[in-house]
């Protein structure tokens, strides 16, 4: 009888870790996904900012082409803050050099 018992407290105990972590997986899985599509947003959104302006500035490209790099090599959430900081940073280089 003590074996139904004990059985009966691992299930519970297993389903309580369950239940706490399975949420948290699906926020971080959340978070990651949705860092990512801003991130590859920014980088679009720079993009076109550099082929609109048809100049080069050095300093744009090379942080667009870091952008890409760390999305290229599908880092996780914190490189896909980074990548985006880049790109946005490089598109407001791009667009502050078209009004003056």
């Amino acid at each position: 009888m003590w074996m139904v018992w004990l059985l009966g407290a691992a299930v519970l105990v297993i389903a309580g870790f369950g239940a706490a972590l399975v949420p948290r997986a699906r926020a971080s899985a959340r978070t990651a996904a949705v860092a990512r599509s801003t991130a590859l947003a920014a980088i679009d959104s720079a993009a076109i900012s550099r082929d609109a302006g048809g100049w080069y500035c050095p300093e744009a490209e090379r942080l667009l082409a870091r952008a890409e790099l760390l999305m290229a090599n599908r880092g996780g959430t914190a490189s896909a803050r980074v990548a985006a900081d880049c790109a946005r940073r490089a598109e407001r280089l791009w667009r502050g050099s078209f009004h003056g």
